[in-house]
Protein backbone atom coordinates (compact mmCIF):
# COMPACT_ATOMS: atom_id res chain seq x y z
CA UNK A 1 0.00 0.00 0.00
CA UNK A 2 1.28 3.32 -1.04
CA UNK A 3 1.57 5.76 1.51
CA UNK A 4 -0.68 8.02 0.26
CA UNK A 5 -3.37 5.58 -0.13
CA UNK A 6 -6.52 7.11 0.19
CA UNK A 7 -8.23 3.94 0.60
CA UNK A 8 -10.73 5.12 -2.28
CA UNK A 9 -9.92 1.87 -4.81
CA UNK A 10 -12.62 2.97 -6.99
CA UNK A 11 -10.62 5.91 -7.95
CA UNK A 12 -6.61 4.33 -8.07
CA UNK A 13 -5.08 2.78 -11.01
CA UNK A 14 -2.52 1.01 -8.26
CA UNK A 15 -2.51 -2.53 -8.63
CA UNK A 16 -1.79 -2.97 -5.09
CA UNK A 17 -2.39 -6.29 -2.72
CA UNK A 18 -5.30 -4.01 -0.89
CA UNK A 19 -7.36 -3.65 -3.72
CA UNK A 20 -10.84 -5.81 -3.21
CA UNK A 21 -12.33 -7.56 -6.00
CA UNK A 22 -14.84 -5.26 -5.70
CA UNK A 23 -12.82 -2.34 -6.66
CA UNK A 24 -11.76 -3.83 -10.43
CA UNK A 25 -15.78 -3.53 -11.01
CA UNK A 26 -16.75 -2.48 -14.83
CA UNK A 27 -19.86 -1.37 -15.40
CA UNK A 28 -22.36 -3.21 -18.35
CA UNK A 29 -23.34 -1.86 -21.37
CA UNK A 30 -25.95 1.24 -19.93
CA UNK A 31 -28.36 0.01 -22.52
CA UNK A 32 -28.41 -3.58 -20.46
CA UNK A 33 -30.67 -4.88 -18.42
CA UNK A 34 -29.21 -8.09 -16.57
CA UNK A 35 -31.09 -9.12 -13.12
CA UNK A 36 -28.35 -12.10 -12.21
CA UNK A 37 -24.99 -13.29 -13.34
CA UNK A 38 -23.98 -17.18 -12.83
CA UNK A 39 -20.85 -18.72 -13.78
CA UNK A 40 -19.98 -21.96 -14.65
CA UNK A 41 -17.04 -23.26 -14.39
CA UNK A 42 -14.86 -26.14 -14.10
CA UNK A 43 -10.83 -26.95 -12.77
CA UNK A 44 -10.04 -28.91 -15.84
CA UNK A 45 -11.05 -29.28 -19.60
CA UNK A 46 -13.20 -32.51 -21.08
CA UNK A 47 -16.02 -32.21 -18.27
CA UNK A 48 -18.75 -30.88 -20.21
CA UNK A 49 -18.43 -27.58 -19.22
CA UNK A 50 -20.13 -26.07 -21.66
CA UNK A 51 -22.48 -28.99 -22.25
CA UNK A 52 -23.84 -27.95 -18.61
CA UNK A 53 -24.03 -24.19 -19.42
CA UNK A 54 -26.26 -24.81 -22.46
CA UNK A 55 -28.61 -27.17 -20.73
CA UNK A 56 -28.88 -24.52 -17.70
CA UNK A 57 -29.37 -21.66 -20.33
CA UNK A 58 -31.83 -23.44 -22.67
CA UNK A 59 -34.06 -25.30 -19.57
CA UNK A 60 -34.28 -21.88 -18.12
CA UNK A 61 -36.06 -20.25 -21.78
CA UNK A 62 -38.19 -23.15 -22.18
CA UNK A 63 -39.54 -22.55 -18.51
CA UNK A 64 -40.14 -18.55 -19.78
CA UNK A 65 -37.05 -16.74 -18.78
CA UNK A 66 -35.07 -14.97 -21.00
CA UNK A 67 -31.20 -16.23 -20.63
CA UNK A 68 -27.92 -15.40 -22.49
CA UNK A 69 -24.64 -16.71 -22.60
CA UNK A 70 -21.32 -14.69 -22.58
CA UNK A 71 -18.86 -17.56 -23.73
CA UNK A 72 -15.76 -16.43 -22.11
CA UNK A 73 -13.64 -19.31 -23.32
CA UNK A 74 -12.39 -17.16 -26.01
CA UNK A 75 -9.58 -20.16 -27.13
CA UNK A 76 -11.98 -22.96 -27.28
CA UNK A 77 -15.25 -21.56 -27.73
CA UNK A 78 -18.37 -24.33 -28.32
CA UNK A 79 -21.61 -22.42 -27.24
CA UNK A 80 -21.95 -21.81 -30.91
CA UNK A 81 -22.04 -24.79 -32.35
CA UNK A 82 -24.12 -26.28 -29.61
CA UNK A 83 -27.13 -24.04 -30.53
CA UNK A 84 -26.59 -24.64 -34.38
CA UNK A 85 -25.83 -20.71 -34.16
CA UNK A 86 -24.15 -20.05 -37.70
CA UNK A 87 -24.62 -15.84 -38.23
CA UNK A 88 -22.90 -13.23 -36.92
CA UNK A 89 -23.52 -10.41 -34.46
CA UNK A 90 -24.68 -7.62 -35.50
CA UNK A 91 -24.60 -4.12 -33.81
CA UNK A 92 -25.58 -0.05 -33.60
CA UNK A 93 -24.15 2.88 -32.34
CA UNK A 94 -24.93 2.15 -28.53
CA UNK A 95 -23.30 -1.62 -29.23
CA UNK A 96 -22.41 -4.92 -30.27
CA UNK A 97 -25.94 -7.01 -30.34
CA UNK A 98 -26.15 -11.19 -29.48
CA UNK A 99 -27.28 -13.79 -31.66
CA UNK A 100 -30.31 -15.26 -30.79
CA UNK A 101 -30.77 -18.83 -30.40
CA UNK A 102 -33.78 -20.81 -31.86
CA UNK A 103 -35.68 -20.82 -29.24
CA UNK A 104 -34.24 -16.91 -28.08
CA UNK A 105 -31.13 -17.31 -25.82
CA UNK A 106 -28.64 -15.11 -26.64
CA UNK A 107 -25.68 -15.76 -27.23
CA UNK A 108 -21.97 -13.71 -27.74
CA UNK A 109 -18.85 -15.70 -28.64
CA UNK A 110 -15.78 -14.98 -30.36
CA UNK A 111 -16.94 -17.77 -33.03
CA UNK A 112 -19.99 -15.03 -34.14
CA UNK A 113 -17.34 -12.31 -34.45
CA UNK A 114 -14.14 -14.26 -36.38
CA UNK A 115 -14.71 -15.04 -40.23
CA UNK A 116 -14.42 -18.95 -39.87
CA UNK A 117 -15.22 -20.75 -36.65
CA UNK A 118 -12.15 -22.61 -37.23
CA UNK A 119 -9.73 -19.80 -37.37
CA UNK A 120 -7.52 -20.15 -33.92
CA UNK A 121 -7.47 -17.00 -31.42
CA UNK A 122 -3.53 -17.03 -31.04
CA UNK A 123 -3.63 -14.33 -28.57
CA UNK A 124 -2.10 -13.53 -25.49
CA UNK A 125 -3.59 -13.18 -21.75
CA UNK A 126 -4.48 -10.11 -21.59
CA UNK A 127 -5.80 -9.55 -25.13
CA UNK A 128 -8.32 -12.15 -24.42
CA UNK A 129 -9.08 -10.93 -21.04
CA UNK A 130 -9.91 -7.84 -22.45
CA UNK A 131 -12.43 -9.34 -24.93
CA UNK A 132 -14.09 -10.59 -22.29
CA UNK A 133 -14.72 -7.46 -20.75
CA UNK A 134 -15.47 -6.39 -23.96
CA UNK A 135 -18.59 -8.94 -24.01
CA UNK A 136 -19.34 -7.47 -20.53
CA UNK A 137 -19.51 -3.48 -20.87
CA UNK A 138 -20.40 -3.71 -25.05
CA UNK A 139 -22.69 -6.12 -25.85
CA UNK A 140 -26.68 -4.90 -25.32
CA UNK A 141 -27.94 -7.86 -23.47
CA UNK A 142 -32.14 -7.34 -23.66
CA UNK A 143 -33.99 -7.91 -20.45
CA UNK A 144 -32.06 -11.04 -19.29
CA UNK A 145 -33.50 -12.70 -16.64
CA UNK A 146 -29.99 -14.86 -16.06
CA UNK A 147 -26.69 -14.26 -18.15
CA UNK A 148 -24.19 -17.37 -17.81
CA UNK A 149 -20.92 -17.07 -18.07
CA UNK A 150 -19.09 -20.29 -19.66
CA UNK A 151 -15.66 -19.94 -18.24
CA UNK A 152 -12.87 -21.53 -19.51
CA UNK A 153 -10.96 -24.02 -17.32
CA UNK A 154 -8.89 -23.40 -14.84
CA UNK A 155 -8.22 -20.87 -12.56
CA UNK A 156 -5.74 -18.23 -15.00
CA UNK A 157 -6.41 -14.58 -16.55
CA UNK A 158 -10.26 -15.11 -17.63
CA UNK A 159 -11.42 -16.28 -14.71
CA UNK A 160 -9.62 -13.67 -12.70
CA UNK A 161 -10.82 -10.92 -15.10
CA UNK A 162 -14.20 -12.52 -14.96
CA UNK A 163 -14.78 -12.74 -11.16
CA UNK A 164 -13.23 -9.22 -10.56
CA UNK A 165 -14.69 -7.22 -13.32
CA UNK A 166 -18.44 -8.68 -13.64
CA UNK A 167 -20.75 -9.14 -10.59
CA UNK A 168 -21.05 -12.57 -10.66
CA UNK A 169 -23.93 -13.46 -8.49
CA UNK A 170 -22.66 -16.75 -8.14
CA UNK A 171 -20.79 -20.15 -9.73
CA UNK A 172 -21.80 -23.63 -10.55
CA UNK A 173 -18.83 -26.47 -10.62
CA UNK A 174 -19.18 -29.02 -13.14
CA UNK A 175 -16.97 -31.76 -12.77
CA UNK A 176 -16.66 -35.94 -13.27
CA UNK A 177 -16.20 -38.47 -11.58
CA UNK A 178 -12.24 -38.96 -12.09
CA UNK A 179 -9.59 -39.71 -9.35
CA UNK A 180 -8.21 -36.32 -9.14
CA UNK A 181 -11.96 -34.79 -8.78
CA UNK A 182 -11.44 -33.47 -5.58
CA UNK A 183 -8.35 -31.82 -6.06
CA UNK A 184 -9.50 -30.03 -8.78
CA UNK A 185 -12.25 -29.07 -7.56
CA UNK A 186 -10.39 -28.11 -4.42
CA UNK A 187 -8.66 -25.18 -6.93
CA UNK A 188 -12.23 -23.66 -8.59
CA UNK A 189 -13.43 -23.74 -4.59
CA UNK A 190 -10.37 -22.17 -2.84
CA UNK A 191 -10.50 -19.21 -6.03
CA UNK A 192 -14.30 -18.44 -5.55
CA UNK A 193 -13.71 -17.71 -1.90
CA UNK A 194 -10.13 -15.94 -3.00
CA UNK A 195 -12.53 -13.59 -5.00
CA UNK A 196 -15.94 -14.01 -2.48
CA UNK A 197 -18.00 -14.95 -5.35
CA UNK A 198 -21.04 -17.86 -3.81
CA UNK A 199 -20.53 -21.24 -4.95
CA UNK A 200 -24.32 -22.27 -5.74
CA UNK A 201 -23.16 -26.21 -5.97
CA UNK A 202 -21.65 -28.72 -7.80
CA UNK A 203 -22.96 -30.95 -11.09
CA UNK A 204 -21.17 -34.08 -11.95
CA UNK A 205 -21.19 -34.85 -15.27
CA UNK A 206 -20.52 -38.49 -17.12
CA UNK A 207 -21.36 -39.76 -13.99
CA UNK A 208 -22.81 -43.17 -15.30
CA UNK A 209 -24.55 -44.75 -18.76
CA UNK A 210 -27.94 -46.15 -18.57
CA UNK A 211 -28.80 -49.78 -19.49
CA UNK A 212 -31.42 -49.26 -22.46
CA UNK A 213 -33.08 -52.88 -21.83
CA UNK A 214 -33.23 -52.72 -17.81
CA UNK A 215 -32.47 -49.05 -16.49
CA UNK A 216 -29.05 -50.17 -14.73
CA UNK A 217 -26.78 -47.43 -14.23
CA UNK A 218 -23.15 -48.44 -14.90
CA UNK A 219 -20.50 -46.20 -13.40
CA UNK A 220 -17.73 -46.12 -16.10
CA UNK A 221 -15.74 -44.20 -14.58
CA UNK A 222 -15.75 -45.75 -11.22
CA UNK A 223 -17.90 -45.18 -8.34
CA UNK A 224 -19.57 -41.46 -8.16
CA UNK A 225 -17.86 -38.85 -5.93
CA UNK A 226 -20.26 -36.25 -6.27
CA UNK A 227 -21.58 -36.73 -2.42
CA UNK A 228 -17.57 -37.25 -0.98
CA UNK A 229 -16.73 -33.72 -2.83
CA UNK A 230 -19.32 -32.02 -1.77
CA UNK A 231 -19.08 -33.00 1.65
CA UNK A 232 -15.44 -31.87 1.80
CA UNK A 233 -16.13 -28.95 0.55
CA UNK A 234 -19.40 -28.31 1.97
CA UNK A 235 -20.98 -27.84 -1.62
CA UNK A 236 -24.39 -28.40 -2.86
CA UNK A 237 -24.59 -31.46 -4.81
CA UNK A 238 -27.34 -30.82 -7.31
CA UNK A 239 -27.19 -33.35 -10.10
CA UNK A 240 -25.74 -36.23 -11.55
CA UNK A 241 -25.99 -36.24 -15.26
CA UNK A 242 -25.84 -39.74 -17.12
CA UNK A 243 -23.74 -40.46 -20.78
CA UNK A 244 -26.16 -40.30 -23.32
CA UNK A 245 -24.98 -40.92 -27.27
CA UNK A 246 -28.06 -39.36 -28.51
CA UNK A 247 -27.17 -35.68 -26.35
CA UNK A 248 -23.68 -35.65 -28.21
CA UNK A 249 -25.40 -35.91 -30.91
CA UNK A 250 -27.75 -33.26 -30.54
CA UNK A 251 -24.87 -31.38 -29.78
CA UNK A 252 -22.88 -32.05 -33.05
CA UNK A 253 -26.16 -30.87 -34.78
CA UNK A 254 -26.49 -27.63 -32.96
CA UNK A 255 -29.45 -29.11 -31.09
CA UNK A 256 -28.30 -28.85 -27.66
CA UNK A 257 -31.90 -27.06 -27.14
CA UNK A 258 -33.75 -30.20 -27.87
CA UNK A 259 -32.05 -31.86 -25.17
CA UNK A 260 -34.38 -32.55 -22.14
CA UNK A 261 -32.53 -32.75 -19.25
CA UNK A 262 -34.75 -33.31 -16.14
CA UNK A 263 -31.85 -34.31 -13.51
CA UNK A 264 -30.79 -30.49 -13.53
CA UNK A 265 -34.18 -29.68 -12.29
CA UNK A 266 -33.09 -28.63 -8.72
CA UNK A 267 -30.35 -26.57 -10.40
CA UNK A 268 -32.93 -24.95 -12.29
CA UNK A 269 -35.14 -24.33 -8.85
CA UNK A 270 -31.85 -22.70 -7.11
CA UNK A 271 -31.59 -20.10 -9.77
CA UNK A 272 -34.79 -19.29 -10.40
CA UNK A 273 -35.33 -19.03 -6.43
CA UNK A 274 -31.92 -16.62 -7.16
CA UNK A 275 -33.52 -14.57 -9.86
CA UNK A 276 -37.29 -14.15 -7.72
CA UNK A 277 -35.65 -13.06 -4.51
Amino acid sequence: MSESCNHDCSNCSSNCADRSPESFRIEPNKYSRIKKVIGVVSGKGGVGKSFVTSLLASGLQKKGYSCGILDADITGPSIPKMFGIKEKAGGNQYGMLPVLSKNGTQVMSINVLVDNETDPVVWRGPVIAGVVQQFWQEVIWHDVDCLFVDMPPGTGDVSLTVFQSIPVDGIIIVTSPQDLVSMIVGKAVNMAKMMNVPILGIVENMSYVECDSCGHKIMLYGESKLEKVAQEYQLAPLAQLPIRPENAAACDKGEVEDISMPELEQAYELIEYLMNR
